[in-house]
C-alpha cells in the first residue's frame, strides 16, 4: 500500500491536474461509467464535527474509494490547523485490497474549486468579464484561482458576511492583475460569473442579485439545511449539477424541492454537457445554475492523480499492509 503524506499533495496536485480528474470523472458518472455510494454524514456531539464518509467507484477509471472527514469549526482558533479534516483511502477494484492512504485535506480544496471552474467552463458565457464572490473564506481563494482560468475575467467584486475577510479575495485578484472591489449584494449584478463559498444555513443571493445571463456556481451547501441561494433563483435558472441524487437531498435543490420551486427532472448533471448529450447554456441571457454538492468521486479521481505522481516521483511511502 501507498502512502502519500499531506505534506507532499502541493508538490504533486496541481490546479490543471485536479481540472482534468474532475472533468474526465463528471463525464464518466453522466455516461453511467461511474458512481457513487450514499454519502454518510453526521453531527458526532463532540467538538461542534461534523464527520462523514463519501466513497464511489469509477469504472473507467477503475478508482474504487472512499474519503473520510468533515468539519471541525474549532480547530482553527484553538489548533491553529484547518477546519476541514479528510483522507482519502483508494482500494484495488480487482482484489479489494487496501491501495493507497492519501492526506485529503488540500485536495479537497482543490477538488471543489475544479468542480466549479469546470461548470465555468461549459455554462459561463464566452465574453463574461466580471466574476463576482460570495464568501471569502480559505476556500474562496482556491476558488477564485480556479475560475480565473476559465476566461479572460477584468474584474473581481466579492461580498462575505464579515468584509474583515474581503481581503483575501484582493490579494487573489492582486496576483492575477486584476482590480478588485467590495460590494453590498445589489451590487454583483455586475458580475457575469457568480461563486457561492460558505457555509450559511440561510439563503444569501437572490434573483434581485443576479443579472440576465449570469453562470452560478454553488459550492457551499453540501449537507441538509444548509443553504445558500433563493429557491426562487434556482426556480428561474437553468439548473446542473455534479450528482442529482445529492443535489436534492445535501445540496442547493433541496430548499427549491421543498418550496415546490423545482422538480428534480428539471436537473441536469454537469457531464451531460460535457458529453455533448445536453447543450448547457441555450442563450446569452439565461441564467445557469451549478449546484456542487461535492461528490465522493471527485476525491478519488483526484487521488488516484496523486498517487500515480508520487509513485514516479519516488515521493510515495510504501508499506506492507
Amino acid at each position: 500500500m501507498f502512502i502519500v503524506p499531506e505534506r507532499e499533495i502541493a508538490d504533486l496536485m496541481t490546479r490543471e491536474a485536479a481540472f482534468d480528474a474532475v472533468e474526465k470523472v463528471f463525464a464518466a458518472m453522466a455516461s453511467g461509467e461511474a458512481y457513487n455510494f450514499p454519502v454518510v454524514r453526521e453531527a458526532i456531539g463532540h467538538e461542534d464535527a461534523l464527520y462523514g464518509f463519501k466513497g464511489g467507484f469509477d469504472r473507467a477509471g477503475l478508482t474504487l474509494g472512499l474519503k473520510a472527514g468533515g468539519y471541525w469549526p474549532h480547530n482553527l482558533e484553538k489548533r491553529q490547523i484547518i477546519n476541514h479534516q479528510s483522507t482519502v483511502f483508494l482500494f484495488d477494484p480487482d482484489t479489494g485490497k487496501a491501495r493507497a492512504m492519501v492526506g485529503g485535506n488540500l485536495l479537497t480544496a482543490l477538488r471543489t474549486a475544479a468542480a466549479s471552474s469546470v461548470s465555468i467552463k461549459h455554462l459561463a458565457r464566452k465574453d463574461a468579464k466580471v466574476i463576482g464572490m460570495v464568501g471569502a473564506g480559505h476556500q474562496a481563494k482556491f476558488q477564485l484561482r480556479a475560475a480565473l482560468e476559465q476566461r479572460d475575467f477584468d474584474k473581481v467584486i466579492g461580498w462575505n458576511l464579515h468584509p474583515e475577510m474581503l481581503p483575501n479575495l484582493e490579494e487573489v485578484a492582486r496576483e492575477a492583475g486584476l482590480p478588485f472591489e467590495a460590494v453590498d449584494l445589489d451590487g454583483l449584478t455586475e458580475a457575469d460569473v457568480i461563486i457561492t463559498i460558505t457555509s450559511s444555513f440561510e439563503a444569501i443571493l437572490t434573483p434581485d442579485h443576479v443579472a440576465p445571463g449570469t453562470h452560478i456556481a454553488c459550492m457551499g451547501t453540501d449537507t441538509t439545511g444548509k443553504q445558500e441561494v433563493a429557491p426562487a433563483l434556482l426556480a428561474g435558472a437553468t439548473v446542473f449539477t455534479d450528482e442529482i441524487a445529492q443535489s436534492v437531498t445535501l445540496g442547493e435543490a433541496q430548499h427549491a424541492i421543498a418550496a415546490g420551486r423545482l422538480r428534480e427532472d428539471q436537473i441536469t448533471q454537469i457531464g451531460a454537457v460535457i458529453n455533448a448529450s445536453h447543450p448547457g447554456r441555450t442563450s446569452d441571457d439565461e441564467i445557469t445554475l451549478f449546484d456542487g454538492t461535492g461528490v465522493g468521486l471527485q476525491d478519488l479521481a483526484v487521488a488516484a492523480a496523486v498517487v500515480e505522481l508520487a509513485v514516479a516521483k519516488g515521493l510515495a511511502i510504501e508499506v506492507d499492509f
